[in-house]
């Protein structure tokens, strides 16, 4: 054994202190688990994010996040000339306080090939109302007979309009300009030659008129006759991101009926890129263009559903049309106690978008009007109409 001066171990001893004999770490068990629990959660969350805003609420009081939410905003692209000046003037439009009237009005605008067949039923939706609305017919083909005062000479000048294709647009420009002529006018309407009312006119004009949103129907398709209609050559105006699709029927304050009328790029995009049979798809303009419109530059003052009533459920390439059979009690009762909107998907796994109809935030029935009715359903509808809204 070797040995060392004492000297030596004093030194020793200053520069390797004697080790310290430290208790075992003690930590609750429950940490742990909580610890291990909390990690598996999350990373189930990341792996398999939730389908239901019911199971997002348990992780925040936002719903469902993706997570780009989380992370840095990508930087803004550069905007071209065109587009700073179309953005700077719907801005002012719509920071523009609304016309005021002692007399506001309803412009109820038909988009018909000529004669309607329901202007009887019109008709005694708007006695007593006088001074409450005003009407235009955009009549396509024919000069339309009347059978209601009402009606006679509210024809405004006519193109042809063919289904699918941007004139079905300008149709709706067209009547869009002639009613944003009449000052008074405060909320405009689309409706077709097959579209019947379910509520009395006290009832359609509070819904309008005491609300600060527009009814545009909007949603997300990434389907083929969603987003797989979009074309490239939209860019950079207009991106897959915000190509949005939704029925045609709206009803729409005066700010976005004159930001419609001011906006001429992103129409011009859709006149140019959004037609039937180009690049192998078939893109309707009439059904993306407001949509897409309203996506972009005013997202939350549109309702994202449509006032109007038609029944997809059949699966064709038109909705279900009733005929006089189908007029019931129990059909009206059964759409206007409806308070939620539907979108399905085109995706090869359709999605159904299922959400509430909020009319100022409250829960309400969604539908004002409805479609395809065939002109044979006429006598049905004025016995019915009279008894159902008395109700």
């Amino acid at each position: 054994m070797k040995t060392y001066p004492s000297w030596r171990l004093t030194i020793l001893d200053m520069i390797m202190p004697a080790p310290r004999h430290r208790p075992p770490l003690k930590r609750p068990m429950w940490i742990i688990v909580l610890v291990s629990m909390v990690s598996l959660m999350l990373i189930g969350a990341y792996v398999y994010p939730p389908r239901s805003y019911a199971a997002c609420y348990i992780f925040s009081s936002d719903g469902c996040k993706s997570i780009s939410n989380w992370l840095p905003p990508a930087p803004a692209r550069e905007f071209t000339d065109d587009e700073i000046v179309a953005r700077v003037v719907i801005r002012d439009i719509l920071k523009t306080p609304p016309l005021h009237s002692k007399n506001p009005k309803i412009a109820f605008m038909f988009l018909t090939p000529g004669t309607l067949p329901f202007e009887r039923l019109w008709d005694r939706f708007f006695q007593g109302h006088d001074g409450r609305f005003t009407i235009y017919i955009h009549a396509s083909r024919e000069k339309p007979v009347h059978v209601s005062q009402y009606f006679v000479g509210r024809e405004i000048r006519s193109d042809k309009v063919v289904w699918g294709k941007i004139s079905m647009v300008d149709a709706e420009r067209r009547l869009l300009a002639n009613a944003l002529v009449d000052p008074d006018n405060q909320h405009f309407v689309l409706l077709s030659d097959s579209c019947v009312p379910l509520h009395d006119f006290d009832y359609v004009y509070n819904y309008l008129m005491d609300t600060n949103i527009s009814f545009v129907d909007s949603f997300e398709d990434p389907g083929p006759i969603g987003s797989g209609r979009y074309s490239e050559h939209m860019l950079p105006e207009v991106e897959k991101k915000d190509f949005r699709k939704g029925a045609q029927w709206f009803t729409m304050k005066r700010q976005h009926a004159t930001v419609v009328m001011a906006d001429s790029l992103y129409y011009t995009k859709f006149k140019l890129y959004c037609k039937p049979g180009m690049d192998g798809r078939n893109c309707y303009s009439d059904e993306h263009y407001l949509p897409t419109l309203f996506t972009m530059v005013d997202p939350g003052g549109i309702s994202n559903w449509s006032v109007t009533h038609v029944d997809w459920s059949e699966g064709k390439w038109h909705p279900k049309s009733y005929r006089a059979r189908d007029v019931s009690y129990e059909l009206f009762k059964n759409i206007t106690s409806i308070d939620e909107s539907v979108h399905v998907t085109s995706a090869e796994k359709k999605e159904i978008q299922i959400r509430p109809c909020l009319w100022n935030g409250m829960k309400r029935p969604c539908y004002l009007f409805a479609r395809k009715f065939y002109p044979e359903t006429l006598d049905n509808l004025m016995h019915l109409f009279s008894n159902y809204t008395a109700v």
